[in-house]
């Protein structure tokens, strides 16, 4: 299994759904992501993260509302959203950094 410490050091941008499975809005959230990736493809990588079964990393992010969508690049944090994104603003974002 990939660490999140590699995977955020990536050239290619990689937004990271920090989620919960009892979350309404996270489930909002789900099939945007799902369009996204379909738009993107392979220019960046989207990835989710339930913070009850990474408590530690939530806590290291500051997590403090479920869903919180960051964008990683080499490492970086990028950009930071909390609650529900419209796929045209996730898009314009990561396009900055293809």
């Amino acid at each position: 299994m990939e660490k999140f410490e590699d995977i955020i050091k990536s050239e290619k941008p990689v937004l990271i759904d920090f989620f919960a499975t009892w979350c309404g809005p996270c489930k909002m959230m789900h099939p945007v992501l799902e369009e996204l990736h379909e738009k993107v493809g392979e220019k960046a990588r989207i990835i989710k993260i339930d913070i009850d079964k990474n408590q530690e990393l939530s806590a290291i992010y500051n997590v403090r509302s479920v869903p919180t969508l960051m964008i990683f690049q080499k490492g970086e944090l990028k950009w930071r959203a909390a609650g529900v994104q419209p796929i045209q603003l996730l898009e314009q974002e990561l396009e900055k950094y293809y």
